[in-house]
């Protein structure tokens, strides 16, 4: 273990805690006054350490900036009876590992993941909100420092993690529109990976749809546009039939975290869930035949988003009105009750920042 004592602290001399409206935070606009950060060379990490938040120097020939060398996590802390409380980081932790294997990133130790951020969030407790539907969102990032421009795996990498205090991603439901002409991903590329460049691409066609009045897209395979995968910040789930379906995880989009705890929620609370190929035919007839009650999408910055149209081609087709939606509901209230403390939990998902 990296123990606490070895992660050297230098402490602001110039918090910015007492600039935050916590009444209105806006997501991804104001950081934490700490920030941490350990730096791989020589085939190791070494120097884990705490320093404020503040813009760094990186090399302009660094294969972040030319290629793209970097990968995230994102998750959530909440405060509950003064407790800071993060929900399933082993999992981000091991998620990170996978998607940095695919880009020639080397593991971040276990030890250094978890010690970094319970020593970062103990620090600044006091960033961590406690109003409803407000959390402190936390970014683990690992990227390439190497000064190479070159094509080769790099043999430098920096780790950090930076927190945001946070309110809700979505304020509203939102919009959508599948998408059968760009492809967000292909079987055997980095879909399945957070890779930074799997978010640049999607920005293009998430623009054109936002021009058009959506709000999000849902992403289809790559290959023939037949088969729904995710939406551009959420994995998806349907009510068919009373049924909850979602599609079956492949290489092309992202095995979420919550998109899990809400299979294995929704199934301990005795309702059905598949997890299935899912056609964009099938969707779209079971759309015409009013046969859906509710479509959402799930992520640590959305939670649980409901989903208020869905187009297509041209037209478009609406969905219950959020009230109606009684398992849903019902399934985001008891994960968020697990998630802030305000309910047992069952599943062991929750850690505590000791």
């Amino acid at each position: 273990m990296v123990e606490t004592e070895k992660i050297r602290i230098e402490k602001t001399k110039n918090s910015r805690l007492s600039e935050v409206d916590f009444d209105h935070i806006p997501f991804g606009k104001q950081y934490s006054d700490h920030m941490f950060v350990a730096d791989y060379a020589n085939g190791e990490w070494n120097n884990p350490r705490i320093v404020p938040y503040a813009n760094m120097q990186i090399s302009p020939a660094s294969q972040a900036l030319h290629y793209g060398v970097s990968v995230f996590e994102g998750m959530k802390a909440y405060k509950h009876d003064g407790r800071v409380l993060l929900f399933r980081p082993l999992r981000n932790h091991e998620r990170l590992n996978k998607s940095a294997k695919r880009l020639c990133i080397p593991d971040i130790p276990e030890d250094i993941f978890m010690d970094g951020m319970n020593a970062l969030l103990k620090l600044d407790a006091g960033w961590v909100p406690d109003k409803e539907n407000t959390s402190l969102y936390v970014r683990p990032v690992m990227f390439s420092t190497e000064e190479y421009i070159g094509i080769k795996a790099s043999e430098a990498f920096r780790f950090m993690i930076i927190t945001c205090p946070v309110g809700a991603y979505y304020s509203n439901p939102v919009s959508v529109k599948i998408e059968t002409k760009y492809a967000r991903a292909v079987a055997g590329g980095t879909g399945y990976a957070k890779a930074a460049g799997n978010y640049a691409g999607s920005l293009y066609p998430t623009k054109l749809a936002n021009e058009m009045g959506y709000d999000q897209l849902i992403w289809t395979d790559g290959k023939e546009h037949k088969y729904i995968e995710e939406a551009g910040t959420m994995n998806l789930f349907f009510i068919i039939n009373g049924v909850l379906v979602t599609p079956a995880l492949t290489d092309t989009f992202l095995h979420g975290i919550t998109r899990d705890s809400i299979i294995e929620l929704a199934r301990d609370m005795g309702y059905s869930v598949e997890e299935r190929q899912l056609s964009v035919e099938e969707l779209l007839n079971a759309l015409y035949d009013n046969k859906i009650d509710d479509a959402f999408g799930v992520g640590t910055a959305a939670t649980v988003t409901h989903i208020s149209s869905i187009g297509h081609d041209g037209l478009n087709y609406h969905l219950p009105d959020v009230s109606e939606r009684t398992i849903s509901l019902r399934i985001r209230d008891e994960l968020e009750a697990i998630k802030t403390g305000k309910t047992n939990d069952r599943f062991g998902w929750v850690h505590e920042v000791k």
